[in-house]
């Protein structure tokens, strides 16, 4: 993970790792959480995905046209819900799909879930690296010279590729996860994974193409965990604790009405023909 295309993935690990109590287990090496699956075992995205779309083709007009189908939400309450998307630093990342699971994601809680969780984002992040740095597709904002929800991290995106998306990879993987998890609110779980990748265009850091395909690494990812037995061990953990946190009423700690009201105020558009 310690390259430049992953590095703010690696930034929200360490951020993670400040969070942690002495009793977590999580394994970390060198700051970093450690995902579940070694390096060999990952899936090769390269070959699994396609090129990025060239310029002046019919896809790279669509990833366009729906940058700027966004643009309209700046400033938005949809705008700050993808601010807040962006934050793959934990505890913060854990409570993202806390509202639609209707119940409290914490180190404290839902501990098993939680490095779940911690985990998964690392997995998520090494699956992406290789794409990205084979294909260094420059962001959005770089070619439409737009602002973007996140200037502070701007010279970091400049130097990490924008094919595939890591925050969708990551969000998605979440949402098959925990769809698996409470498969009674798989729905809304899986409506909002998609909106979790929609924020990165929203933000004007990734094309429309690196969200679609982050979607695909991300369920490569979660078929190869489902390998491992740490893995399968901690999800079975996972339903055990969400029963718990239900049974005991304890509510997400986030605005939930709020977001709800973000994500209904408008939804990127989907993949269409592009206009002539």
């Amino acid at each position: 993970m310690g390259n430049m295309a992953t590095m703010l993935l690696c930034l929200a690990f360490m951020a993670g790792c400040a969070t942690l109590e002495k009793h977590d287990t999580t394994p970390v090496t060198k700051g970093r959480v450690q995902g579940y699956l070694p390096s060999g075992s990952l899936p090769d995205m390269v070959a699994l995905i396609p090129p990025p779309p060239a310029a002046g083709s019919t896809a790279f007009a669509l990833d366009q046209e729906t940058g700027r189908a966004s643009f309209p939400l700046r400033d938005s309450a949809r705008w700050a819900l993808a601010v807040q998307d962006a934050d793959l630093s934990f505890p913060a990342a854990a409570e993202s799909f806390s509202c639609v699971l209707n119940a409290r994601i914490s180190e404290q809680d839902t501990p098993r879930l939680f490095r779940l969780l911690r985990r998964t984002l690392a997995d998520a992040g090494n699956a992406v690296s290789r794409p990205k740095d084979t294909y260094k597709r420059p962001r959005p904002f770089m070619v439409n010279g737009e602002r973007i929800c996140t200037p502070d991290y701007e010279q970091r995106l400049r130097t990490s590729g924008s094919y595939p998306s890591g925050h969708t990879t990551a969000g998605w993987a979440w949402a098959l996860i925990l769809s698996e998890i409470a498969p009674e609110r798989a729905e809304a779980i899986l409506v909002r994974g998609r909106a979790y990748g929609q924020s990165r265009i929203v933000c004007n850091v990734h094309w429309l193409s690196d969200v679609n395909e982050g979607r695909t690494v991300a369920a490569a990812v979660v078929a190869r965990l489902h390998t491992d037995p740490a893995f399968r061990a901690d999800l079975e953990a996972a339903r055990a604790e969400l029963a718990a946190v239900r049974a005991k009423g304890l509510a997400p700690v986030r605005d939930c009405r709020a977001e709800a009201e973000a994500l209904a105020l408008s939804q990127v558009p989907g993949p269409q023909p592009p206009s002539h």
